[in-house]
């Protein structure tokens, strides 16, 4: 006769999700006693679920993570070894394990391959016989945090063992992921010779991980990969970042996920995700928000639907669609958003009467919490957002809003109250930060307010940045601000209309870092896309030049990048001997030389002769020219192409675009590669070692994608596509996957 089995489970981090409800909800309903293990009171556990305390079987406040996805796996890992050391008999689930029939197995060994080929065993479903040698490996293994584990590959393992060596032994949770988990587990079955004792595909993971996404597809595409040895189903909690960026938190309609909740009377508009690992998502916003009691929230411009639905859920409030376009203006008719917002909610369970569409001013009333999601201060200017507070949030309410760095939308929220910054994203290469208005109860005075005092002009700034010892010169139509810090000088070119208008901070491109290093900076700067054809600028570096301004430093470095990168080597002729580092530039706009060149009409009858004219000529005197560019930007290419002097370094970047400065620093390596080629130590090993952060950076993905789908290659798109979205997400590709 089939035993009885126990199942039991760990959770930290607070309430649970409609995930874990479900899940937990499914053992109970199919009659297996499940046991849930937790350090805290969790407020919405499913009734039939047994409680017990975590310190039963670990009485510790050491949760341990792993560092770099900020996740309690690490810890779960280790709680259920020693659960399964401790309860005989017991068999672990994780939290995202689904009961689709109960798990009678006569034997203590209850563990699964997770993908075809029969060697991986996941630990998502594990049962061993206590006392097992199997059992007392594990223990022993992680009693030792600095531990080498012995199923690493062995470069790593020599790492490993080199940095022990140099008293620097490497953390378990700096280690990789599962290495307490699957890696170890599959080790020691291996070592022990239990593979015969390990249940097969269909048991547990009959839709592995790569898979995964299949458990948001409609119930027969799931139903028709499971078998008579299916048991408990892995529904794969990572399932949660798709879901959460979009779908709102919640399972889309007439999927498997769906039907399963309305199977075990699960509601998912009370528990929605919230976020995953450091992501937050939108329903997760709530859990930021100091409000005991909301009575009415509003939504201005429908881009908070899972803010709405969880705030339904936390209060039972009112919600107020504030229909305005993008300039302010109330629309005639109702905007495209609107009815699917309201059928979203309703069909969550907001009651009809509780959604009210606000289609004019008088409508506006106030309420406690006011949603201006990608809208005023992001995509939108800020101004219209103003008379929308005045009249629409109650004194002392509070304003979750994006704020683009460089649009005003801090100094505009700053006079209403307190910003408490929540998270953080880069939208082509500029900051975008979601925050948190607590407003002060004045709004009303906000409107009679004196004037803010004016901005300071780009000649004041650059005259106090200067000091005493330095200097500023300007033109018409160009500038040149010297900053003394050091012997070692960089030189910038910028175009200062981006400079004032889209950096918050309006300083000329490079200018924190080159401060940071504490050298000496050098900026010039052009009111428009002038490419500094201009005889004032052409002036100024002949008498420099003449004066032996640049002989007082060691070592001088030309950076600039497009535009500012043609400034660098085509000035660099002033010092010859200096370094230049240039981001995408061209080499002249001259027609007679550049053909080819389409772009920048308005700098075509820029006379490009003279000492300082084709970069590519003039740049020969330097020392080090190194170019960093796109070889698949065929004008960009064709600039490049024409610096053929032996100084001449070619770094290439394929696939990243002209904006190529941009897409370096989303990747997070536009710093270092500067750095670098600015002190004069970048190696195109390095740089090109450096890049291959690309692989998993989207515009790059989206190139490549598209590349073999023009080069008539789909299967190779196929398959690049699957990497792709098992290891995160891309839009484009997604979409373009969907109609393959």
């Amino acid at each position: 006769m089939a035993r009885t089995r126990e199942v039991g489970t760990l959770w930290i981090g607070g309430s649970l999700s409609w995930m874990e409800q479900l899940c937990l909800k499914s053992f109970v309903d199919q009659g297996q006693k499940i046991t849930l293990f937790a350090y805290e009171d969790i407020p919405n556990v499913p009734e039939g679920v047994i409680r017990r305390d975590g310190r039963e079987i670990l009485d510790t406040d050491d949760f341990i993570k792993y560092e770099k996805k900020d996740s309690f796996a690490l810890f779960a890992d280790y709680f259920r070894i020693h659960m399964i050391a401790q309860n005989p008999g017991m068999i672990w689930v994780d939290t995202d394990v689904y009961c689709h029939r109960p798990m009678a197995y006569d034997s203590d060994y209850v563990m699964g391959f997770e993908l075809p080929g029969g060697r991986r065993v996941n630990n998502a479903v594990l049962g061993l016989p206590v006392g097992s040698a199997v059992l007392a490996d594990m223990l022993h293994f992680m009693e030792d945090r600095h531990a080498i584990p012995p199923f690493l590959k062995q470069s790593q393992q020599d790492e490993y063992r080199a940095a022990a060596a140099a008293g620097t032994p490497v953390h378990v949770s700096q280690q990789p992921w599962g290495v307490w988990g699957p890696l170890m587990v599959t080790h020691f079955v291996h070592k022990h010779g239990l593979l015969g004792q390990v249940q097969p595909l269909e048991a547990f993971y009959p839709i592995p991980f790569p898979d995964r996404l299949m458990f948001l597809r409609r119930s027969a595409v799931v139903q028709g990969l499971l078998s008579d040895k299916t048991t408990a189903l892995h529904l794969w909690a990572s399932n949660k970042r798709e879901l959460g960026l979009r779908h709102g938190g919640l399972p889309p309609a007439n999927t498997y996920l769906a039907d399963l909740l309305r199977r075990h009377d699960i509601h998912p508009e009370t528990a929605p995700i919230k976020g995953r690992g450091r992501r937050v998502f939108d329903a997760g916003l709530l859990e930021q928000v100091p409000l005991e009691q909301a009575s009415r929230i509003a939504d201005i411009g429908g881009n908070a639907q899972s803010v709405a639905l969880a705030a339904w859920g936390k209060w039972r409030c009112a919600i107020d669609l504030i229909d305005i376009d993008h300039k302010g203006r109330w629309p005639e008719t109702p905007s495209d958003w609107v009815a699917p917002y309201r059928q979203f909610l309703t069909e969550n369970g907001v009651p009809f009467d509780q959604i009210h569409v606000i289609a004019k001013p008088e409508d506006l009333r106030p309420a406690e919490l006011v949603a201006n999601l990608t809208g005023f201060g992001d995509v939108n200017k800020i101004g219209p957002l103003g008379g929308l507070l005045d009249a629409g949030l109650a004194p002392g309410g509070m304003v979750l809003s994006d704020i683009r760095k460089g649009s005003g939308g801090y100094p505009f929220l700053k006079k209403r109250g307190t910003i408490t910054l929540l998270t953080n994203r880069n939208d082509g290469g500029i900051e975008v930060h979601r925050v948190l208005l607590a407003a002060d109860g004045t709004l009303g005075a906000v409107a009679q307010a004196e004037p803010p005092p004016p901005e300071e002009s780009w000649a004041e700034i650059a005259t106090r940045l200067a000091g005493k010892d330095g200097f500023y010169r300007e033109s018409d139509e160009h500038g040149m601000m010297f900053i003394k810090r050091s012997d070692t000088l960089v030189v910038t070119f910028d175009n200062l209309d981006i400079a004032m208008e889209k950096r918050e901070d309006k300083r000329p491109w490079g200018f924190a870092f080159i401060e940071k290093q504490g050298w000496s900076m050098l900026g010039v700067t052009a009111a428009g896309w002038t490419w500094f054809r201009d005889p004032w600028v052409y002036a100024q570096f002949d008498a420099l030049k003449k004066k032996g301004f640049f002989k007082t430093f060691k070592r001088v470095v030309f950076y600039g990048a497009s535009m500012g990168g043609y400034g660098a080597c085509a000035f660099a002729a002033a010092c010859p001997g200096a370094d230049v580092v240039a981001i995408s530039p061209q080499s002249t706009l001259d027609k007679s030389l550049v053909p080819f060149e389409t772009r920048y009409k308005t700098a075509w009858d820029r006379d490009f002769s003279g000492p300082y004219g084709d970069a590519a000529k003039v740049s020969a005197k330097a020392g080090r020219v190194t170019l960093i560019y796109d070889p698949y930007e065929p004008l960009d290419a064709g600039h490049v192409d024409r610096f053929a002097a032996k100084n001449v370094v070619k770094l290439r970047a394929p696939l990243l675009g002209h904006r190529l400065g941009s897409s370096l620093q989303q990747m997070g390596i536009l710093s270092p590669i500067v750095l670098a080629a600015l002190n004069g130590s970048l190696t195109e090993a390095e740089f090109y070692q450096k890049l291959r952060a690309r692989k998993t950076f989207n515009r790059y993905q989206k190139e490549l994608f598209k590349r073999a789908m023009d080069k008539g290659h789909p299967e190779l798109a196929r398959r690049m596509g699957r990497w792709v979205l098992t290891r995160g997400d891309n839009r484009h590709i997604r979409k373009a996957m969907e109609k393959m």
